[in-house]
């Protein structure tokens, strides 16, 4: 039992420490965009400062001078931040080493040779080429998972490597819709106004949904409908009610394997229930950010529960 809890444990965090490098890349791209926009520079500063505290960094930018390049380093290359992009490249190596076996060639040497690379990165040459660096980290991300989804027996290992991977990708989006309704948007400007549809537009690029919200809603770029593109729509792949579905599916075919069910399995399916009873106007009414910081803890609750369901 203790070495399959550890390949369980090494599966899941390894992919979320890949998924959680994409996120940071994504948070990063989002936060490039939003700042290209004309405001004062304590504005601006306070901007990154967002996009670090969204990120669940802002410790560790505490008592520094917090600018553009600050938060771009901590984010993209700073070792000392466990959070950063190289350092989960790092620790979604660690665990993949770990359970080398579990994995494909294909999958292996995909992660290895992102390790590799982005070992390699200088200040310098990341800040010098963001937008290139960040599409690269994204686009490293997708080729392990599609070589993983493409490869990999539909057993427990995936499974749990599936439950990591949208266990973050839900929190990932929550933080990212926060970021831009609680902390981005300045008290001097107009819901509704240019800047504000910038902003939002900025959430649906960052997740890679502009595409798919267009072909839902067409023109009507509102925020509350891509609020509910986000949260509610099960059939967006990065939404919060998509992933919960999915985590929903594969924390049962685990329970059919194991033969047992724990309070996780409970907490999953209350989440999808709850989310299925939910209209975006109410959740407007009560307070977006208030609803992202519960469901963020939920979040939390969630991955504990697992953790201690199958002995991580």
């Amino acid at each position: 039992m203790a070495t399959l809890s550890r390949t369980a444990a090494d599966l899941f965090w390894m992919a979320r420490y890949l998924e959680r490098a994409e996120a940071m890349a994504r948070l990063v791209e989002m936060g490039r965009r939003m700042a290209m926009l004309p405001n004062s520079a304590e504005g601006h500063r306070e901007e990154w400062r967002s996009v670090a505290a969204a990120a669940g960094c802002a410790a560790h930018f505490e008592d520094r001078d917090v600018d553009q390049k600050t938060v771009i380093v901590g984010l993209v290359l700073d070792r000392a931040n466990p959070s950063s992009i190289v350092s989960c490249l790092d620790r979604a190596r660690h665990n993949a080493r770990s359970v080398r076996t579990a994995l494909t060639t294909q999958a292996w040497e995909t992660l290895n040779e992102a390790w590799l690379r982005l070992g390699d990165l200088t200040e310098s040459a990341a800040l010098r080429e963001l937008p290139q660096t960040l599409d690269w980290v994204k686009g490293r991300c997708a080729q392990f998972r599609g070589a993983s989804d493409a490869t990999m027996l539909r057993d427990d290992r995936y499974d749990f490597a599936r439950l990591g991977l949208l266990i973050e990708r839900a929190d990932m989006t929550l933080r990212l819709l926060d970021v831009k309704h609680y902390v981005l948007l300045p008290e001097t400007d107009v819901v509704g106004g240019g800047r504000d549809r910038h902003q939002w537009t900025s959430v649906l690029m960052a997740t890679s949904a502009l595409r798919a919200y267009h072909w839902v809603y067409r023109g009507d770029f509102s925020p509350w409908r891509i609020a509910d593109f986000l949260i509610l729509n099960g059939a967006c792949p990065r939404s919060l009610a998509h992933c919960s579905l999915e985590s929903v599916a594969v924390l049962d075919r685990l329970a059919r394997g194991y033969g047992e069910r724990h309070a996780c399995h409970h907490t999953a399916s209350e989440t999808v229930a709850l989310l299925s009873d939910l209209d975006i106007g109410a959740i407007f009414h009560d307070g977006l950010h208030e609803f992202l910081t519960r469901m963020i803890a939920r979040n939390n609750r969630l991955t504990a529960e697992i953790a201690d369901a199958y002995h991580f």
